[in-house]
C-alpha cells in the first residue's frame, strides 16, 4: 500500500503535456483580453527589432508600445517610476549587468514566469530566476574600405595603436556608461592596461550616436570608427564600409529580456518574451547579424550572417568592474 501510495504522489507531481499547453493557451487568451504590451528597451530604432514587434502584433493582434532609450536613460527611467509608484512599463530589454544591477539596487523586477521557449536556448545561454537571455550583441571595428587600404586593415586591436591613425578614430564615448566603455573595459581585461593608455594617445573624437557615426564612416569623415555593433552594419549594404573582427575576439554584451514589476500587462508580458525567443524571431537577429541564443535561429541564419552568429567573443564586462573602468577611461580621457 505503501508502494501505491508513494506511486500515486509522484503522479500528482508531474503535469501532463496536454496541461502544460492548456495552462499556456489561458495565458494566450489572457494576454489577448490585455491587448497592449509596453515594452522598455535600448535597440536604439534597430529595424530588426522593428520586425519582431511587427511580428508579434500580426501573430497575436496585441499592440506594442515600445520606449527606446540608451542603457543609462532606460535603467534610471525605470528605477524613478517604480520608486513613484508609476508602474508603466510591462517588459525591459537591457543588458545582463543592468539587470544584476537592478537586483542589487531596488525591487525592479518580478521573478521570470514560465516562459516555454527558454527550452529551446542553446549553451551556454540559460534562463535565471528573473531574466532570460534576448540576444548577444558583439561589437568590433567598422572601417571605410575606400580610405582603409587592404594592408592595412587592423587585425588585432593592438593595429589600431598604429600611428597613422592618429586623430582618424571615430569611437563611441568610453567615460559613461554605454558600449564604449564596454569595449574599454573588456580589453583593459583582455589586451591588458598599456592597450588602453597607448590608444588614449591616439587621440580618439568621441560621440554618442552609434548609428549616425557609422554612416559618418561611410561617408568618409573617419577611416575607423570602435566598437561597431555587428548589427548596425547590416543596413549599411552596399556602402563602402566592413566589420572587422580582431583576431582576440569581439567584445560584448548579454541583453536580457525581464518583466517589471507591478506590469500592467503581465500575460502579455509573458508571450512577448517568449515570442522573442521563437526561432522566428531569432532568425531574424540572427540575419542582422546579431549573435542569437537560441540554436535552430543560428542554424537558420543567412550565408553571410554565418561569419557573425560564429564570431569568437570576448567579455561582457563585468558589473564589479565597472565602477573602476569608468573611472580609469575619464583619467586618460580628461
Amino acid at each position: 500500500m505503501a508502494k501505491v501510495a508513494f506511486v500515486a504522489c509522484l503522479a500528482g507531481l508531474i503535469v501532463p503535456a496536454h496541461a502544460e499547453d492548456a495552462s499556456w493557451d489561458a495565458v494566450v487568451s489572457a494576454a489577448k483580453k490585455e491587448g497592449k504590451v509596453v515594452v522598455y528597451n535600448m535597440t536604439l530604432g534597430a529595424p530588426y527589432f522593428k520586425d519582431v514587434l511587427k511580428s508579434f502584433e500580426s501573430k497575436y493582434g496585441i499592440s506594442v508600445e515600445s520606449l527606446d532609450l540608451r542603457a543609462s536613460e532606460l535603467a534610471e527611467r525605470i528605477r524613478t517610476e517604480q520608486a513613484a509608484g508609476r508602474f508603466l512599463g510591462d517588459v525591459e530589454m537591457i543588458s545582463s549587468t543592468m539587470i544584476e544591477e537592478q537586483l542589487q539596487n531596488g525591487d525592479y523586477i518580478q521573478k521570470l514566469p514560465q516562459i516555454p521557449n527558454t527550452a529551446n536556448l542553446r549553451a551556454p545561454f540559460k534562463a535565471g530566476e528573473f531574466s532570460v537571455p534576448a540576444f548577444n550583441q558583439p561589437m568590433g571595428i567598422l572601417i571605410n574600405t575606400r580610405m582603409v587600404k587592404d594592408d592595412d586593415i587592423p587585425k588585432s586591436w593592438s593595429d589600431l595603436n598604429n600611428p597613422k591613425w592618429k586623430g582618424k578614430i571615430l569611437s563611441d564615448d568610453m567615460r559613461p556608461l554605454g558600449s564604449g566603455n564596454a569595449m574599454f573595459s573588456i580589453l583593459e581585461k583582455t589586451m591588458g592596461s598599456e592597450f588602453n593608455e597607448k590608444l588614449a594617445e591616439q587621440k580618439p573624437v568621441f560621440s554618442r550616436d552609434m548609428r549616425n557615426d557609422a554612416r559618418r564612416v561611410a561617408r568618409g569623415e573617419y577611416p575607423i570608427y570602435i566598437p561597431q555593433i555587428f548589427a548596425f552594419t547590416s543596413d549599411l549594404k552596399g556602402l563602402p564600409v566592413k566589420v572587422i573582427i580582431p583576431k582576440e575576439g569581439a567584445p560584448t554584451a548579454e541583453m536580457d529580456l525581464a518583466v517589471l514589476k507591478n506590469a500592467p500587462h503581465p500575460n502579455a508580458a509573458r508571450l512577448f518574451i517568449n515570442h522573442f525567443l521563437s526561432v522566428e524571431s531569432q532568425t531574424i537577429y540572427a540575419n542582422a547579424w546579431m549573435l542569437p541564443v537560441v540554436g535552430a535561429a543560428a542554424d537558420h541564419a543567412s550565408p553571410d550572417a554565418k561569419a557573425f552568429v560564429n564570431a569568437k567573443l570576448l567579455g561582457p564586462a563585468k558589473l564589479a568592474d565597472r565602477p573602476a573602468m569608468m573611472s580609469l577611461a575619464k583619467k586618460l580621457y580628461p
